[in-house]
């Protein structure tokens, strides 16, 4: 299975001044580290990671456009899009487009529960309104319905649909989907990377990988060069950061995390709040455990 993304991605955090604004500035020097320390051959930039819900459509632009401008000649950087109107959504495609992204990640219409084919439908006319390959987003969770298998190999025959991240940590489903279609599986949930990857899967879109990058590439090209017992051994050692990233949100320990290396995230937006003391330490604690 080809990985038309490359193998490892980190959704990255949007870093925000004290008064809650954009700080583009350090925006540019963490997608640096991610990609030239951290070893990412592509960014998925205002992805709920980044707290897209709370960016507004010109935040999104400048944040894309600053990214691009710092590590778009070394790294794909891929713009989340998806919204709960297709309208929306492929507006903000096409100023992704238009802004130079090389792909574009798209969630599943959350919040009003869409058929199947309405699903369907939003996908398509998303990847209708530009020439840039589309990464589905598959998190039922949130989103509140699943795409089904029978939705996932039918979108996978059009052209610009070559992906999922896949956070329904259903891998019997996935391998269907990947025995029926092209489509390229990345992990959406760190812990899944070498499950996912054991049934056809290609890669990761990541949130600990913030931290983890040089770790979880390791692991994915120990698995792909046949050594599986290394691979597991290595996912065994990484997994209590895997998961104690979603101790509680995510994003709210990424930037936790990184506080505690020396970058200045800053805080999170509303709704959200910032990580506990309490929660800051474990965090921090489980990833000095691993020297990281």
């Amino acid at each position: 299975m080809t990985a038309p993304f490359g193998r490892l991605i980190t959704a990255q955090v949007t870093p925000f001044h004290p008064d809650g604004s954009l700080n583009l500035a350090e925006a540019r020097r963490l997608a640096a580290h991610l990609v030239d320390v951290q070893g990412n051959d592509s960014l998925v930039i205002n992805g709920t990671t980044g707290e897209s819900p709370t960016t507004t459509d010109a935040e999104k632009l400048a944040l894309l456009e600053a990214v691009i401008a710092e590590v778009g000649d070394r790294a794909k950087i891929i713009a989340g899009v998806g919204t709960f109107d297709t309208a929306h959504t492929s507006e903000l495609a096409k100023q992704a487009e238009q802004a130079g992204a090389a792909g574009l990640l798209v969630v599943t219409p959350y919040y009003s529960r869409p058929p199947q084919d309405a699903v369907a439908d939003h996908f398509v006319t998303v990847a209708e309104a530009t020439e840039l390959p589309i990464m589905i987003y598959d998190i039922p969770h949130r989103s509140g319905i699943p795409v089904e298998t029978a939705t996932l190999i039918q979108l996978g025959a059009h052209p610009r649909i070559v992906a999922v991240k896949d956070a329904k940590g259903q891998p019997v489903a996935s391998a269907q989907v990947m025995k029926a279609t092209g489509l390229a599986y990345y992990a959406g949930d760190d812990g899944m990377t070498l499950p996912l990857m054991a049934v056809g899967g290609v890669g990761v879109v990541g949130t600990s990988t913030h931290f983890t990058g040089q770790g979880t590439k390791k692991m994915i090209n120990t698995f792909l060069a046949g050594d599986v017992a290394g691979a597991a051994k290595q996912n065994a050692d990484l997994l209590g950061v895997f998961t104690g990233v979603f101790a509680t949100q995510g994003c709210m320990l990424v930037k936790a995390g990184l506080a505690a290396r020396g970058f200045t995230p800053g805080p999170v937006r509303k709704p959200l709040l910032d990580a506990t003391a309490e929660q800051a330490a474990t965090f921090v604690a489980t990833l000095e455990a691993l020297g990281l």
